[in-house]
């Protein structure tokens, strides 16, 4: 990894690791603000398993606790891409709860201050989606994939082409051995 890139995802991981700890220790400063989504995504949560926690602490407990994982994960240079996915999934639901612009009519301050946040985390997602798909340099899943298929019907084109050659030669040899006296 050159060093660049470890700076960058260090840079880039250390929002997720600062708020993930403080969050996972005082999760009660966002219930407030993250009650209306998370109320809103407890059926689903229900739905897709019915032990989820969908109490909104304990969703932000785990929310926090993914983005400290994920955070340090991406810090330290240990699966860099998945760990810049997860948090790409989890700033989403954070941004919506925690800076809704679009709600604040009344009082312009806050709708600009919550816009710039919003648009701060659209940035970080993007920084995200960027480490998501940085293979270090190195050929990603896709091209390795269709440099193998590229490779293997190559062999078998070589194939098919040796097998005729030697279908040819063997008709050739047997004409001539049915032309020879004996």
């Amino acid at each position: 990894m050159t060093p660049v890139r470890s700076l960058a995802r260090a840079m880039l991981s250390g929002i997720f690791v600062v708020s993930g700890y403080r969050n996972l220790r005082a999760p009660q400063r966002l219930a407030q603000k993250a009650a209306p989504v998370t109320d809103r995504a407890a059926p689903l949560l229900r739905r897709v398993h019915p032990s989820f926690p969908t109490e909104t602490e304990q969703l932000i407990r785990l929310n926090a606790a993914v983005q400290l994982g994920a955070g340090l994960m991406l810090a330290t240079g240990r699966l860099t891409r998945p760990a810049a996915l997860v948090l790409a999934g989890t700033i989403v639901p954070t941004t919506i709860a925690g800076h809704p612009f679009w709600n604040q009519e009344d009082d312009a301050a806050t709708r600009d201050t919550n816009k710039v946040h919003f648009l701060k985390n659209l940035g970080l997602l993007g920084g995200l989606l960027l480490a998501a798909a940085d293979t270090g340099g190195k050929p990603g899943l896709r091209w390795r994939t269709g440099h193998r298929i590229g490779h293997s019907r190559r062999s078998v084109q070589r194939a098919v082409r040796t097998a005729r050659r030697e279908a040819r030669i063997a008709v050739r040899s047997a004409s001539t051995a049915r032309r020879l006296p004996g």
